[in-house]
């Protein structure tokens, strides 16, 4: 006697695919806590710290160009799984690993896993959302990043401070996690595609022309979110540590997480706020948070890096859940998991040579001179992005009026 394996609804494919988004941002973010603590224990620079960051990225960003469309060949299931496994691996490699060159091997399977499965899960939170609300499944990607992230580093904090074994402990974690979310995602519903996969060759990521405009506004403001989240994920345990004089591994990883509970908050509470709204303020919050962490790295007060993480969560989830609201709208399903994979392949470029530039900076010239040097210069950003979206935005308003006898 057999028993039928019992497979999810679209509503269970939705929170499967949420869990997924989630567990990729644990992954980016468990090593943050620990980066000072690896860097004292094998004499690391800043400029090794960040580029041990910026392998996940860059990975990520190859695995993109090669592997982009996939989810739309061989199915939104099929990616994640592959991505998740990937992830799993990752843990083992940080739990086990004995020098440095491991921790390149840990991001370098991160980014792949995350590569694989950050597009797909995209699109699936998209096709499978039963609300409507049409803007749920951009804010619920944020929340669900956020939550993922939250977790990492209070978790991470948590065990390098108080538990045994502080440098695996959190990876055997991850390991778990990423078994259990496997399992989840197993459990949803093979697509039409999914069941009979399409032979699947490499190819250039494409973006129809009808969305190129906007696919440029989406782009950069998910970039800003993340150049900002690369500052804040490679150097902020250091900035914590150096300029503030915390020291205890749980209450920089409490910290670091404010801004993610942040991430989290708003993109819940404002969750239907409109796209280009979104953009417009985020980008205007994300400046006025830069300022903060200039002011924070001139002074060293734990009450402005404190503001800072609060007010830069909040820019970064606005413009982040802005940016993917307006491209989900604007893409066909059978293009969609590959504009995504562009979009993120284009962010986490900006996210990669934001956080090189920033360790090669603190290398060379200390952390706040670092900070004072590359906070205009994501400045500059997030001005363009908040210009770029009002100019879309009027022009969409024109065309509709064009249109409305």
């Amino acid at each position: 006697m057999t028993t039928r394996f019992r497979r999810f609804s679209r509503r269970g494919s939705f929170w499967a695919s949420a869990a997924v988004l989630a567990l990729c941002l644990w992954a980016s973010g468990a090593p943050s806590v620990l980066y000072p603590t690896y860097a004292a224990e094998w004499q690391l620079s800043s400029v090794v710290i960040t580029t041990i960051f910026a392998t996940y990225p860059v990975v990520l960003l190859a695995v993109l160009l090669v592997f982009g469309s996939i989810s739309d060949t061989v199915g939104r299931r099929r990616a994640m799984l592959m991505g998740v496994a990937l992830i799993l691996v990752s843990g083992v490699v940080f739990a086990l690993a004995p020098d440095v060159s491991w921790l390149y091997i840990g991001r370098a399977l991160q980014g792949a896993g995350a590569g694989l499965a950050i597009g797909a899960a995209s699109a699936s939170l998209v096709e499978n959302n039963t609300s409507s609300n049409p803007r749920l499944a951009s804010s619920l990607t944020a929340a669900s990043t956020a939550l993922g992230l939250t977790l990492a580093l209070l978790v991470s904090g948590t065990l390098a401070q108080y538990a045994p074994l502080p440098e695996q402990l959190t990876y055997w974690v991850l390991v778990v996690l990423s078994g259990v979310v496997f399992v989840a995602v197993l459990a949803m519903p093979r697509q039409a595609l999914d069941a009979r996969p399409a032979p699947w060759r490499p190819q250039a990521l494409h973006v129809p022309r009808p969305a190129l405009r906007v696919f440029v506004v989406s782009t950069l403001a998910v970039s800003l979110a993340y150049s900002v989240g690369a500052v804040f994920l490679s150097l902020g345990a250091s900035i914590a540590r150096e300029l503030t004089g915390a020291t205890n591994l749980l209450v920089i990883g409490a910290l670091l997480a404010i801004s993610s509970v942040m991430i989290g908050a708003t993109a819940i509470v404002l969750q239907r706020i409109h796209s280009h709204v979104a953009v417009v303020v985020g980008s205007i919050v994300s400046i006025a948070g830069l300022v903060l962490l200039e002011l924070c790295a001139s002074s060293g007060s734990i009450a402005l890096f404190l503001l800072w993480c609060v007010v830069g969560g909040v820019g970064y989830s606005l413009v982040f859940m802005g940016g993917l609201a307006l491209i989900a709208r604007a893409t066909e399903p059978k293009h969609r998991g590959a504009t995504l994979s562009a979009l993120y392949l284009f962010s986490y470029l900006f996210q990669a040579v934001t956080a090189v530039g920033a360790g090669v900076l603190a290398t060379g010239l200390g952390l706040a001179a670092s900070v004072d040097i590359v906070s205009p210069i994501v400045g500059v950003l997030a001005l363009a992005v908040g210009v770029l979206a009002v100019r879309d935005w009027r022009l969409r308003v024109r065309a509709r009026e064009l249109i409305t006898p």
